[in-house]
């Protein structure tokens, strides 16, 4: 890889662990993420000419670690005070890790997360910025996710840096009677980088594995905090009969394989037996969020475990995305639910289902479904709409995938 590419590829694959050692030792997020930000303009200059070094991650630390220590001494000079922080943190006894009295919490990303998801953010702000600081989610992707425009959530994450930093919120991991209260954060958190990761709304590729992957991760791990939370079960379930057909999902070319079409031989079906059995574990809720996550487990196993794609039980997925409505009525539910039905009663029955979703009238997806279905019944006013999914689309193999449907359906 050039230098480029492995700085590309260190900042997204390691900024929320890094961000999560800085404030471990420093405890001061403006500083950190400010520090590492200057880090990373610093190796974009040097690396092409230097060459990427051998452990480009400790090379950021290093550097980000520098900048912190080098703003340290000047606030304390500044404010003529004996610049003790700079010594401390120079000695190694700054307090090297996260406050975390009680042991709950190992996992570095984890206890970051925790930190945005504190009760004085609202559930979306600490989303959020939880998907920005820890994940490394764009901004862009995020207010796509959360559909909004990107300069409202620019701002959303903004104030919640800001008030993390003005009110003081520590960098600590609750108490044992506190965490469960931010359990249901982190899950969605989980969920959205997940979503994240399958659907990136930008950029040359399909799906972000390495994402989804530790988005899988981090629900394992606070699913192992907490092991008989059924929010946290049913979504583990969740992500792994979805993660379970990542290598299936993209050809030697590195083309879009839609589900019908894929490899059933190269999903991973121990993912998809351990995801069952969890399943099998969390009944029907009052809770909508335990609810949502099961019901779109219901789904996916669905999918999972059908011997070809002949066999899928549209019925009963039918069935269960008009449950999932009921409890979340979401323009993402409504889209894969219109798609079920049509799979079920042909593509007029989807398209009228497609009817009223303007919350997703700048999204390539809801154009791509309507030209889809469009197709499938023979109107003329399927190439328009291909057109329209074309233009709106952002990521590169989608598109290609479009253009070549498009290409198709024009050849009769």
């Amino acid at each position: 890889m050039t230098a480029d590419e492995v700085l590309t590829a260190t900042v997204r694959d390691e900024w929320g662990r890094l961000v999560a050692l800085l404030l471990g030792q420093f405890r001061r997020l403006d500083l950190v993420e400010d520090a590492l930000g200057d880090a990373v303009e610093s190796a974009a200059r040097r690396w092409p000419a230097d060459g990427a070094p051998d452990k480009p991650a400790a090379w950021l630390l290093t550097a980000a670690r520098r900048r912190v220590l080098d703003r340290l001494r000047g606030e304390a000079m500044a404010a003529r005070k004996e610049p003790l922080l700079v010594v401390e943190a120079e000695r190694g006894t700054g307090g090297g890790a996260m406050v975390d009295p009680g042991g709950l919490v190992e996992d570095d990303r984890l206890r970051l997360v925790l930190l945005c998801c504190h009760p004085s953010l609202g559930p979306e702000v600490a989303s959020a910025l939880a998907l920005r600081l820890v994940v490394g989610v764009s901004t862009a992707d995020i207010a796509r996710l959360f559909l909004v425009p990107e300069p409202t959530m620019a701002a959303r994450i903004t104030r919640g840096k800001k008030k993390i930093v003005a009110a003081g919120i520590p960098y600590a991991v609750p108490g044992r009677g506190d965490l469960p209260g931010r359990l249901r954060v982190v899950a969605q958190v989980a969920y959205l980088a997940f979503t994240a990761g399958y659907a990136p709304g930008s950029g040359p590729d399909l799906l972000r594995a390495d994402l989804a992957g530790e988005a899988v991760r981090l629900v394992r791990v606070t699913h192992a905090l907490v092991p008989d939370e059924p929010v946290l079960r049913a979504l583990l379930a969740l992500v792994l009969l979805q993660h379970s057909r990542r290598d299936a999902r993209v050809d030697a070319e590195d083309g879009l394989v839609l589900l019908p079409d894929q490899d059933r031989g190269l999903w991973h079906h121990d993912e998809v037996a351990e995801a069952v059995d969890l399943l099998a574990g969390v009944a029907p809720s009052p809770d909508p969020l335990v609810e949502s996550y099961r019901l779109q487990a219901l789904v996916a196993a669905e999918h999972a475990l059908a011997p070809t794609s002949d066999a899928t039980r549209w019925d009963r997925i039918c069935e269960a995305y008009a449950a999932l409505l009921q409890v979340n009525p979401s323009p993402s539910a409504r889209l894969a639910a219109a798609v079920a039905l049509s799979e079920r009663d042909g593509p007029k029955a989807g398209l009228a289902a497609l009817d009223g979703l303007e919350a997703l009238a700048g999204s390539h997806r809801l154009a791509a479904v309507r030209a889809e279905l469009l197709a499938r019944a023979g109107d003329d006013a399927a190439l328009a709409a291909f057109d329209e999914a074309i233009r709106l689309c952002g990521n590169d193999v989608e598109r290609a995938h479009l253009l070549t449907r498009r290409e198709a359906v024009a050849a009769g």
